[in-house]
């Protein structure tokens, strides 16, 4: 077997080494275009978990970076005037030039060749069996091969600038220097005895009001000096090709073509801030290392497997990294935090690490955390608490105007189509009831209909008459006689997505028969061809849909809601007006964001001045059509500040499902960027929806500052019962079981209580 390989960084020749064990016989050739002791950067980081995987794909280059590593287990934070610590996290520095000498060596023991200072291409070896792509972030093969591969680049908003210091770090280190023009971040760690790498980053404006060029590093290390003086205690910048830059994300739709295999950055790169590179670059090498060997006949065969079995780490890693990447370049939002919950933000900031994780990394710093969030929750409810308490931040109260809820856990709205003629039914009594003593502090129905003609489907419920007030009069008396929950009912109104199938049926598709007609800001369909063609709304249209929710407001406060949500979201008639997509209007509802909003407004205003004042309203909005031209979290950072002079008490924040081009970027607690911007700079409380799934997360998202409110949806459809639940799992006994239940409680808690002592006593064992 021929191979030639494309590069002699950390992917390049750890393939290499991985290939010659298992082909000795095979004929190995790395070329590189730069020398040998050329040297790019200063140090690198690998995880435990990282290093775990080296150990077992080869020993020797293993035990040869363990000897010349540093390792760190604590993470420092610097952060106005204050140092945070946290323990636990388990990282290893490097010199770049010592690891590449190392797998240089390594692989030249092994029989590899290297041939430093070569430009060549694949066209250059048209002989060979195949050819390994590991040639860096500026890849030329990438370029070559683009037609094949598909590559997209995104760049970071950020700018960023790699440095060294002669300088010894007691752990990883974050500092923060603000200055009248923005926030400036360092990212330091110690990679061996008196040096460190210094990674330094700014927003671009704040960037050009510095007076910095792009390529003066003489400036830019004394810049750096000054700015970060107490952390770097003297000592001097050293700079190596220090350039400002911005961070290219790259992805490739395949990375391989014919005999070609892309590793590393050449096929894909993880933004710094969650040192994924080097890891990324190792683990590449050892996956297609593993599907060669299963298929060494077979190059392309062997390409296929490698991405199928790497594709969704890669995929991962990126999310988080493109989640990480937006903390620091949105850090002036968090900035207002105090400084021990600015550090948990920072600490949690990608998802990777959430409260559970960091308690197992650091219990102290949990225990810091959450006795913070308590005396925070005690400052700001109207009812005393007592004195000792002390809550999991998802069962501490929340107060807006006279309602306090006994918990921050909340039950999406949730559509049922179970109703008859919008009126709800035994159905809605036990769906609702179980949510109810399942333990959450906030229940909401779901989308409840101003209107018959304003229903998503016939299944869905509806207000428009008193008849349908006394069905949910009775729900709502239970609910209130056997559960200790506040009850929430949303009210919308489907706009140009109503007269559509069940849910699982045929879903936003029109009714086989028995469509009605639909109205909507502009002419639009949902979908071309498909969804029937709504109705230009008229003033006249507009002040009928005001008044329909006007009387349902009033019916639901009769029949003894505690709270009320106007539903602005999804693409349905509100959200209609707000997002670009779906107002194409030329009078004064359409046009500018203002304009666009007008309506919306009015009909909230209208809602607010018959909803009573001691009850609260919440608003749901989407955040971002997640399409290019739509609505964005800027724009509905305008529109929550509007509501908020309203009357408004809580924005509920989901995103998407404005029109079928939403091409959202999925992946866990996905929307909670969106309700912490809303939070921190409208400073309105907000709740946070999407793809959250266990108690963990909602703990992460309050303590973080991310949400006052955390909404799961299909989670309480599997078990009504999830708040209890968590409730015995975190061993707090200060949430209210039905009293018919209690039995059922004494055991759960025994059993969780017995499941940790166990797991307790076994990870005792496995450290001994």
């Amino acid at each position: 077997m021929k191979i030639r390989i494309i590069g002699a960084g950390p992917a390049g020749l750890y393939f290499a080494i991985l290939a010659k064990k298992s082909f000795a016989f095979a004929d190995i050739e790395v070329f590189e275009r730069n020398q040998a002791s050329d040297s790019f950067g200063f140090g690198i980081v690998l995880s435990d978990e990282t290093l775990a995987n080296l150990a077992d794909a080869d020993r020797d280059s293993h035990e040869r970076i363990r000897a010349n590593f540093a390792y760190w287990d604590d993470i420092y934070t610097h952060f106005k005037g204050t140092v945070s610590r946290s323990s636990g996290h388990g990282f290893s520095g490097i010199k770049r030039l010592t690891l590449l000498g190392i797998l240089k060596e390594r692989a030249e023991e092994l029989g590899v060749v290297i041939r430093f200072g070569c430009e060549v291409a694949p066209s250059d070896f048209a002989d060979a069996d195949l050819i390994v792509a590991a040639d860096g972030v500026n890849s030329a093969v990438r370029t070559q091969l683009a037609r094949h591969v598909e590559p997209e680049v995104k760049l970071s908003s950020n700018r960023f600038v790699w440095l060294g210091a002669n300088l010894n770090l007691p752990g990883f280190t974050y500092a923060f220097a603000e200055t009248p023009n923005g926030i400036w971040n360092l990212h330091a760690y110690q990679y061996t005895e008196g040096e460190s790498t210094l990674v330094v980053e700014t927003t671009n404006d704040c960037f050009l009001a510095s007076g910095l060029a792009i390529d003066d590093e003489e400036r830019t290390a004394r810049f750096v000096e000054e700015l970060f003086a107490d952390q770097l205690r003297a000592a001097r910048v050293l700079t190596n090709r220090s350039v400002w830059r911005q961070f290219p994300t790259v992805h490739c739709k395949r990375w391989s073509h014919a005999r070609t295999v892309l590793l590393g950055d050449a096929a894909h790169t993880a933004h710094f801030s969650v040192g994924s590179g080097t890891k990324l670059a190792l683990e590449d090498a050892i996956a297609f290392h593993a599907a060669l060997v299963a298929d060494p006949g077979d190059v392309q065969k062997a390409a296929r497997n490698y991405e199928a079995a790497r594709r969704d780490d890669v995929a991962r890693i990126q999310h988080a990294a493109m989640v990480s990447s937006s903390w620091f370049e949105n850090v002036r939002r968090v900035a207002r935090l105090a400084p021990l919950q600015f550090n948990y933000s920072l600490l949690s900031r990608s998802k990777q690490i959430t409260h559970e994780n960091l308690r197992l990394r650091d219990a102290p710093l949990i225990e810091r955390a959450e006795a913070w969030f308590n005396q925070q929750v005690a400052n700001t409810l109207h009812v005393r608490l007592p004195g000792d308490f002390s809550a999991p931040p998802m069962f501490a109260p929340f107060q807006a105007r006279d309602v306090v809820l006994h918990n921050r856990v909340v039950v999406s709205p949730m559509a049922q189509y179970r109703a008859v003629d919008g009126l709800p039914l035994a159905w809605h009594l036990v769906h609702y009831g179980a949510r109810a003593l399942g333990g959450a502090g906030l229940v909401f129905t779901e989308m409840t209909c101003v209107s018959d003609t304003g229903r998503i489907s016939p299944g869905c419920t509806g207000i428009w008459s008193d008849e349908q007030a006394r069905a949910w009069a009775e729900i709502v008396a239970f609910v209130h006689a056997e559960s200790g929950a506040t009850f929430a009912m949303q009210l919308g109104h489907a706009g140009r997505k109503g007269s559509t199938q069940l849910g699982w049926e045929a879903i936003d598709h029109p009714l086989p028969r028995g469509n009605w007609p639909l109205i909507a800001p502009s002419p639009l369909p949902y979908r071309q061809g498909i969804n029937q063609t709504p109705i230009e709304m008229t003033r006249h249209d507009m002040d009928v849909v005001r008044e329909d929710f006007v009387a349902a407001a009033r019916r639901a406060d009769r029949a003894g809601f505690d709270w009320l949500e106007l539903h602005m979201a999804h693409g349905y008639l509100l959200a209609s007006f707000l997002s670009p997509i779906t107002n194409h209007r030329s009078d004064g509802y359409g046009g500018n964001l203002k304009r666009r909003l007008r309506y919306p407004l009015e009909v909230f205003e209208a809602v607010r001045a018959v909803w009573p004042d001691a009850k609260p309203m919440s608003v749901r909005v989407s955040a971002t059509d997640w399409i290019k031209g739509g609505q964005t979290p800027d724009d509905t950072l305008q529109v929550a500040r509007a509501l908020k002079a309203l009357g408004c008490d809580v924005l509920d924040v989901s995103s998407g499902q404005t029109d079928p081009l939403s091409a959202p970027v999925y992946g866990r607690m996905f929307q909670a960027q969106f309700s912490e911007q809303i939070r921190l700079e409208a400073q309105m409380p907000t709740m946070a929806v999407g793809a959250i799934t266990s108690a963990d997360q909602v703990n992460t998202l309050l303590v973080s500052g991310r949400a006052d409110l955390v909404a799961l949806a299909r989670l309480h459809l599997a078990d009504p019962y999830f708040s209890l639940r968590a409730a015995a799992a975190l061993d707090f006994e200060g949430v209210s079981w039905p009293k018919p239940y209690l039995s059922g409680a004494s055991q759960l808690y025994a059993l969780e209580r017995r499941a940790r002592a166990d797991a307790s006593a076994k990870a005792a064992s496995a450290r001994r």
